[in-house]
């Protein structure tokens, strides 16, 4: 009776480690997959920073254009660059696609930049770039979705406490981005 005690004590100890380790494993690989869908909107955000001196000095060729409007995109850019973390990022990213939208904008007023082939190809790889932002925010917030449904649902939320595996933010977008901007030519 007591060896069979025994084997009962041993068989849930190494069931409820077998649990213990494979939830910490799943935890692990879903954060890290948080990490990797992050890390592919910083990419896409880096492209697009790396294509705006290019439109910066395209745009800057034509005659008495918007000083402000090309320093508020470079300082936007700039921003971006120096951020450190993802809240930061996020929001100098917002501010950069703000200054963007200005500068595209702007644009309409000058006939000779629009048929500019450097300005149009430039703003056809923005466009693109644009939509592979969009593309990776949303994966990146399908991973974090995955990861704090895993970390609250009961039975992974005790090993994701004892482990620190803490909530993920989600990224959102700016106040106010549900309305559409106005546009106005004078």
């Amino acid at each position: 009776m007591k060896n069979k005690a025994v084997w009962i004590s041993l068989a849930v100890v190494v069931v409820l480690a077998l649990f213990f380790v494979g939830t910490y494993n799943s935890l692990a690989r879903m954060d890290e997959n948080v990490n990797n869908k992050w890390a592919q909107v910083q990419t896409v955000y880096q492209r697009r920073a790396d294509l705006i001196p290019n439109l910066v000095a395209t745009v800057q060729g034509a005659s008495n254009f918007e000083k402000s409007t090309l320093i508020a995109v470079t300082e936007a850019r700039t921003k971006w660059l120096n951020a450190q973390t993802p809240r930061e990022q996020v929001a100098a990213a917002n501010q950069l696609e703000g200054a963007l939208a200005r500068l595209l904008v702007t644009v309409e007023n000058y006939p000779e930049l629009k048929s500019n082939q450097n300005y149009l190809a430039l703003q056809d790889e923005l466009a693109n770039t644009e939509n592979k932002i969009a593309v990776e925010r949303q994966r990146y917030n399908d991973a974090v979705t995955a990861f704090n449904r895993k970390t609250r649902t009961f039975p992974s939320n005790i090993v994701a406490a004892l482990f620190g595996f803490e909530k993920r933010t989600y990224f959102e977008a700016k106040e106010g981005a549900e309305n559409a901007p106005a546009v106005q030519f004078t």
